[in-house]
């Protein structure tokens, strides 16, 4: 498959008042043509500091990227100016933010908004993009869109708004479309619609996407690769069946634990105890350990490489060194393998 991004050995910085926050330690993953990578982690994993990263969103003057490279198209975007990023943003690289409301700019009717990088980028007339901004509208499932390209964001509801910032997002058939948590300021009920309209689109225009949640029960039916980050790296990455059927990284078994369904009642649900580590002062050896019940002394001595548990799939934890004491995971992420072999058809 042919590699639309590369990002190897990326390391982040913030620069604050209470010293070096480093965000990102060595992260590295490839996005391939036509296929959906989902970043999973809990809020400060480094998820939506990566994804910036990738469009140049990282707020200037106390960010820093310290090393790695971002290759897309034949060039280091790490290296790129603001207004050579200007050509690619909206135009190749696309992004979903998590807030509709907060993407659109309430004094301006939706067709206009829709419009403005069609014109910036495609150097359509007006007549021209308005057409296609009505075919944008269509295509997301908006319906009227001719009435609709005339109104204002609080016209909308939610799940339509978010609609609108997707149908934006594709407006120049970007390669890779990056989605920032898009469902999580909807309803379940349009969650599962979004989600669906996204799987749709994304055969229809054959983009690659990045998929940044901290559920992992909303990738199971969208994702064809997971990324799980934790205290600013990747820790275990594979296809979604081999995240979901054979996960081997204990915080994964933690993520996979935390997923409620229906069988859940109100005082089951799991949490991973303890809190993320402080990115000032990372720990010297696996970031899991102090809330990992399955670390060992070399967890708290040395950081685990990457081990190689398939062709596709990785893995960093000591677990998996052949001298480890062979552990399973816990009853609940065994049930909620069988609970995603259920939902994929029995597949």
């Amino acid at each position: 498959m042919e590699k639309v991004l590369e990002v190897k050995d990326l390391n982040i910085s913030f620069h604050t008042f209470a010293g070096e926050v480093k965000a990102i330690r060595g992260v590295s993953f490839d996005l391939m043509k036509g296929e959906t990578l989902a970043i999973v982690g809990e809020s400060g994993s480094g998820k939506s500091v990566t994804t910036k990263s990738i469009m140049g969103l990282l707020p200037p003057g106390n960010s820093e990227v310290k090393k790695g490279e971002i290759l897309f198209d034949g060039n280091d975007l790490t290296k790129l100016s603001d207004r050579q990023m200007q050509k690619i943003r909206g135009k190749e690289i696309s992004m979903i933010f998590q807030d509709p409301m907060t993407s659109l700019n309430p004094t301006m009717k939706i067709g206009k908004q829709i419009m403005e990088p069609i014109i910036k980028h495609q150097k359509l007339s007006k007549a021209a993009a308005k057409e296609r901004a009505i075919e944008l509208l269509r295509l997301v499932g908006i319906p009227q869109p001719e009435v609709r390209f005339q109104q204002y964001p609080h016209q909308f509801s939610g799940g339509m708004r978010q609609r609108v910032v997707i149908a934006i997002a594709l407006a120049c058939n970007p390669k890779i479309l990056i989605a920032d948590e898009p469902t999580t300021a909807l309803d379940v009920t349009i969650q599962a619609q979004i989600l669906e309209l996204m799987k749709d689109l994304q055969t229809k225009i054959d983009t690659s996407i990045i998929f940044i949640t901290h559920d992992l029960g909303v990738v199971a039916n969208v994702a064809d690769r997971v990324a799980v980050m934790y205290g600013g790296k990747i820790v275990e990455i594979g296809t979604v069946d081999e995240i979901f059927y054979n996960p081997q990284h204990p915080y994964t078994w933690g993520l996979l634990s935390s997923m409620p369904d229906l069988e859940t009642s109100g005082t089951e649900l799991y949490a991973i105890p303890g809190t993320p580590p402080d990115l000032l002062n990372p720990p010297k050896g696996d970031p899991f350990a102090p809330r990992n019940q399955y670390a060992m002394q070399i967890d708290l001595e040395e950081e685990p490489p990457m081990f190689k548990v398939s062709d596709t799939h990785y893995a960093a934890t000591w677990l998996l060194h052949p001298d480890a004491p062979k552990v399973s995971p816990p009853e609940a992420v065994l049930k909620r393998r069988s609970h995603f072999l259920a939902a994929k058809g029995g597949k």
